[in-house]
């Protein structure tokens, strides 16, 4: 019978969707009991804990559900491998608030590479992918997808009736990455659906879009001038342009760790 009302407790707990507070519960109630504590303290730490679990859990949630390549800080971004790039406009996109006002972020290549052969690894998806770990924490929906991938699932659902419902999906998205545009050319068909896609979230919802080529060559991936002239109006309307150039990331980040472990 000494166990009913911790049972009872339990159940309530568990059925109100308090894990925190059901696992805490006893601890800190030994630890108020030695420091003094009033149930109204007690009950507030209890309260605490339970919001900031919660809020962890969410984060963790929206990183899932983004499908990021890789969960990437900016603080584990080394900015002095490329000094081109703007650290401080950086941070501030990473305030978020450039979403809130819905705003683009595209990040091209700075410039026109007469070397095929030039390494185009400077590190865009990185910055990408921690603008995108930073708008999960903030609280917002976050997808991230590579652009040769976006158009091959937006080309399946019109072959399976389902291109509408995926396009609302997407417009509601409120930062929606799109990585290594221009890495593989846009078929017609593919092309012109991306370009509906980003139209429909004009001013609705914030894209960031990483590409290895500078704008000039943008016709290259969509086909024509006309389509990528209207595409470039509706994201530069309200954009954020980071410019990345220099010798490859990657590259630098591997000769840093095989200096390192020569030391």
């Amino acid at each position: 019978m000494t166990d009913a009302p911790e049972l009872l407790l339990a159940h309530h707990l568990k059925t109100l969707r308090l894990p925190t507070f059901l696992r805490e519960h006893d601890k800190q109630a030994r630890i108020c009991a030695v420091e003094g504590v009033d149930h109204v303290r007690y009950l507030a730490r209890l309260a605490e804990l339970e919001l900031i679990d919660r809020e962890r859990r969410m984060v963790e949630r929206r990183i899932k559900s983004a499908k990021f390549s890789a969960v990437k800080s900016l603080d584990s971004f080394d900015f002095k491998a490329i000094p081109s790039l703007n650290k401080m406009m950086v941070l501030e996109l990473a305030r978020c608030e450039w979403i809130e006002r819905k705003e683009n972020v595209i990040m091209p290549e700075a410039c026109l590479r007469h070397d095929a052969l030039e390494p185009s690894g400077t590190g865009k998806t990185h910055v990408a992918l921690g603008l995108g770990l930073a708008a999960c924490q903030k609280g917002l929906q976050v997808a991230f997808v590579t652009a040769a991938a976006l158009v091959n699932e937006l080309m399946e659902a019109r072959d399976e009736k389902r291109l509408l419902l995926r396009q609302r999906q997407l417009a509601k998205v409120q930062l929606l990455i799109i990585d290594e545009l221009g890495f593989v050319p846009l078929s017609k068909t593919g092309a012109e659906l991306l370009f509906e896609l980003i139209s429909q979230r004009y001013e609705r919802g914030s894209t960031l879009i990483t590409s290895n080529l500078p704008f000039e060559e943008w016709t290259e991936t969509f086909g024509t001038e006309r389509l990528t002239g209207a595409l470039l109006d509706r994201l530069t309307h309200h954009v954020n342009i980071l410019e990345m150039n220099g010798e490859s990331y990657r590259l630098n980040q591997s000769r840093a760790r095989l200096a390192a472990a020569g030391k």
